[in-house]
């Protein structure tokens, strides 16, 4: 008998993602386990325990994924599963932490698509202002964007440190053109939207962080990208099932949240989907995902 298709779950915080477990479920695993307050230290043990009971075949019906709050604590996970393998006891490894890669990916993806397909041209050597940009999915944004040759900055409506800090570790870490700013104030915001190709507005649920006033200013707008599904929407005036809805008093056209979720929930799956029918091992991170979203957006 076949051995069943296990997917076995670290993630930092204390609770894994009900969504990520939905998502594991419906892409095919038969069961998933979660393992909840994982240290770092904590991945290379548990990871050894996954590949030596199942034998190098088992291994194969056996994946690992990292979830989690910080995408550098993920990061690092994945390369300590990595560094935990014995080949040939080696399995697939995902990291997605808070859905940010694949959530990202589908955004950025999206953007690309819209560009191509109203302006005729890509990312390349635009000016890309993310707005709520400090946390994960902002984060990441910022380094797929500047990988696809856009200059980025990362903006915050409440800490130009925290801005700062973000854009740090995004070039430290991942050589992303990427610097700070800070978007508290109208006269800020407008400064920044002025100059701006792409607006990506990654804030939390229900905070706007561009009105539709401020938006008029944006006279070379291309693309306006908002992840918030949650009343009031981060852009106002940008619906959430928009996709390439050209914006009021701008050039620009929209993307809402559902229509980037629609991408970032193919994309997930399909990670999923890629480990359970991989015959060498895979180790996933968000460069992956946009690989795939750039193909899921060309194929919409």
């Amino acid at each position: 008998m076949e051995k069943p298709f296990l997917l076995h779950m670290f993630t930092p915080t204390q609770n894994v993602s009900p969504f990520d477990v939905n998502m594991a479920y419906d892409a095919g695993y038969q069961a998933v386990i979660p393992y909840t307050d994982v240290a770092l230290d904590q991945i290379a043990p548990l990871t050894q325990d996954c590949i030596f009971s199942r034998g190098p075949r088992g291994a194969k019906r056996t994946g690992i994924f990292i979830g989690g709050r910080e995408i550098g604590l993920a990061a690092d996970m994945l390369d300590a599963a990595k560094r935990a393998m014995v080949p040939p006891f080696e399995v697939s490894v995902f990291a997605d932490p808070s859905g940010a890669f694949t959530t990202a990916a589908a955004m950025v993806a999206s953007v690309e698509g819209q560009l191509r397909k109203t302006h005729g041209t890509d990312l390349s050597g635009k000016q890309v202002i993310i707005l709520g940009g400090t946390g994960p999915v902002g984060t990441a944004a910022a380094v797929l964007a500047s990988s696809a040759g856009a200059r980025v900055r990362i903006a915050s409506h409440t800490s130009f440190d925290r801005a700062r800090m973000t854009a740090e570790v995004a070039r430290a870490r991942y050589g992303a053109d990427a610097s700070a700013a800070i978007a508290g104030s109208t006269d800020e915001r407008r400064e920044l939207i002025v100059a701006a190709d792409v607006v990506l507005a990654t804030a939390k649920a229900g905070v706007q962080v561009l009105s539709a006033l401020e938006l008029t200013h944006a006279k070379k707008l291309l693309v306006a990208a908002d992840l918030n599904a949650v009343p009031p929407a981060g852009i106002e005036g940008l619906g959430v099932m928009d996709n390439g809805v050209t914006l009021k008093n701008t050039n620009a056209v929209g993307i809402g949240a559902l229509a980037i979720g629609n991408i970032k929930y193919q994309n997930m799956r399909a990670m999923f989907e890629l480990m359970l029918s991989a015959e060498k091992p895979l180790y996933l991170d968000f460069r992956d995902a946009f690989e795939l979203a750039r193909k899921q957006v060309a194929a919409s």
